[in-house]
Formats: C-alpha cells, sequence, structure tokens
C-alpha cells in the first residue's frame, strides 16, 4: 500500500513538472517573439543602427570601433573626400569582439572597399565587462551563424541560454522600448554622432608604465579581423585617434596592436599623442573624444591620408 502511494505520488511529481514545462516553453515562445518582434522593428538607437550595420549596410567604406568611432569619424567628410559612401559602424562602449562580429556579419553579404578600425587604449587588457558587453549581439545568434563563434565566448554555456526565447532581449528592454519610440529617428548621419561641447577642468593623469595582463582572446580576435581584410582584398586601416590626457609612459595595447598590424603590413596611424591635437582643448568633447571642431580637422587629416596610400595621391603630411 505504501509502495502504491509512492507510485503515485512521483507521478503526479513528474505530471507537474512536465506541465510546467510546457506552460514555460510556450510563455518563453510567446513572450521572446514578442520581444523579437519589438526589437526588429525599432527605427532607431543604437540597436537599430547595429542591425543596420549587419543586415542592411552596403558603403564602398565602413568604419568600425567604440565611441572614439561614432562619435570622431564624420562620414559625409569620408565621402567627400575618397567620392565613396561611408557608414560608421560603430557603438558606443564596444570592444573587439562587436568589431570582428559585424565585419562577420557584413563581409557574408558582400565587400567593402575600405575599412577602418578605430582603436583605444586598454583594448587588449582582461576585463570581464568587455565579455558582458557581447549581450548586444545575442538578437542575432539565431538568424546570423557567421557570428556565433565570437556570441558564444560571452561565457560559458551560453549555447544553453540560448535556446530561451527572451534570454537573447532581456538584458536590452529599456533599449527596446526607447528604439520604438522615433524621437530621434534619422537623427544621425551614416552612424555618425558629433559632440557639441567642449572640455573643460583639469587635465586626468595616468600612469601606463605598470604591467597589466593582456587578454590572448582579444588579441586574437584582432588578428582574425586583420587576417579576414587582407583575405578579401579590403584595404584595412587601424586608428587611435588623440587623447587629451597627462599620461605616464604608453598604453601596452596600442603597442601591441601597432606591432601586429606591423606584422600584416597593415597600417596603423597613431595619433594618441599627437601635440597637434593634444596642445589644443579646445578641439576635445573630454578627454577621449574631439568634439566637431576637432572632428572636422581629423577626419579631414585621416581621410585625405586613406586617399593618398589607397588612390596614390598627395600625401598629407600632418
Amino acid at each position: 500500500m505504501i509502495k502504491k502511494n509512492s507510485n503515485n505520488s512521483f507521478k503526479t511529481f513528474v505530471s507537474k513538472l512536465l506541465v510546467f514545462f510546457i506552460i514555460f516553453f510556450f510563455v518563453d515562445l510567446l513572450i521572446g517573439n514578442l520581444l523579437k518582434k519589438f526589437y526588429f522593428q525599432q527605427e532607431s538607437g543604437m540597436n537599430y543602427l547595429t542591425t543596420f550595420s549587419i543586415e542592411k549596410t552596403t558603403t564602398d567604406v565602413v568604419i568600425f570601433g567604440s565611441s572614439r568611432a561614432t562619435n570622431i569619424f564624420n562620414t559625409k567628410i569620408f565621402e567627400v573626400n575618397l567620392n565613396m559612401p561611408t557608414y560608421n559602424a560603430g557603438r558606443d562602449g564596444e570592444p573587439i569582439f562587436y568589431h570582428y562580429a559585424i565585419l562577420k556579419a557584413i563581409l557574408n553579404r558582400y565587400k567593402p572597399k575600405i575599412i577602418v578600425l578605430s582603436m583605444d587604449e586598454a583594448d587588449f587588457s582582461k576585463n570581464s565587462d568587455d565579455y558582458d558587453r557581447i549581450s548586444v549581439l545575442l538578437p542575432y545568434y539565431k538568424s546570423h551563424p557567421e557570428i556565433r563563434p565570437i556570441i558564444t565566448l560571452k561565457r560559458p554555456f551560453e549555447k544553453l541560454k540560448l535556446l530561451s526565447n527572451i534570454y537573447p532581449y532581456n538584458s536590452l528592454m529599456l533599449s527596446i522600448i526607447g528604439g520604438n519610440n522615433s524621437f530621434n529617428k534619422n537623427q544621425y548621419a551614416n552612424g555618425f554622432i558629433p559632440l557639441r561641447y567642449t572640455i573643460s577642468g583639469p587635465l586626468q593623469t595616468y600612469d601606463y608604465s605598470k604591467e597589466i595582463e593582456l587578454d590572448s582572446t582579444k588579441i586574437n580576435i584582432y588578428k582574425s579581423f586583420i587576417q579576414d581584410c587582407i583575405n578579401a582584398n579590403i584595404s584595412l586601416y587601424i586608428i587611435c585617434s588623440p587623447y587629451i590626457i597627462n599620461s605616464i609612459g604608453k598604453d601596452l595595447s596600442i603597442i601591441k596592436a601597432i606591432a601586429i598590424a606591423k606584422e600584416y603590413n597593415i597600417d596603423f596611424f597613431d595619433y594618441s599623442r599627437d601635440t597637434f591635437y593634444t596642445t589644443k582643448p579646445e578641439l576635445f568633447a573630454d578627454y577621449r573624444h574631439l568634439n566637431e571642431k576637432g572632428v572636422e580637422i581629423f577626419s579631414n587629416t585621416v581621410a585625405e591620408k586613406i586617399k593618398y596610400k589607397t588612390l596614390g595621391l598627395k600625401r598629407v603630411n600632418r
């Protein structure tokens, strides 16, 4: 009698568990598909720009990088100088993982003629937050197999988590709501977002003389970015734009990035300590970003330099 009751209890438990999983599956499917719909119908904001970069841009020149790409490389200036349509595929705060994923998605559709990769100091330093930032790519996991290997770098068991339809969007709720409001629709020209203010206050001091641990995964992704451009016969230019800081020593990430670029015979333009800019605080919005005035000078300089290197025209010395 006791054994029969035990069997009944076990069957009841299994039945309830099965019902729970069925309900969970359908709730996850329903909410996940709803979030997916709202995500991909965004017409403004960073998520919209990411989708445009991955699925729609077809320009001859594409610019990659963090906010020091989106805020510093003026696409209109590049278009005038190079006579080629230009798109800025940068995204604020994103590391090399994001840039390489966007590159893979673009190369899956077409081959740009020129690619500009903006590099930042500390880009290769070990930082777990940079892996967390891969979250912005999760909505593209199922539809873009070419970027799955990058997405799964985020955390162990990421593939298992991505069985959920809700999971790709659970950290993007607020941005999805913002992106479905059209108040800033078409506000920015081809991904370029200008900063219209000027730095104030004393300069910050950074000590780069201390040893920091570099992330071999980031370095390998950087190498893959370069190699994919070479394989596609794309002219690649890697650039570190100016900082306005009091620095001690030099950043190890930039030293490493320059050395690797040299190995691949790729041009690396390092303006990080260029005194033409660092002596003019009126050209900066903050210590990491040029303002509109600085951008006009810098974008013209870089675009003309690329024009010389690519088309063999008159060299720019600055």
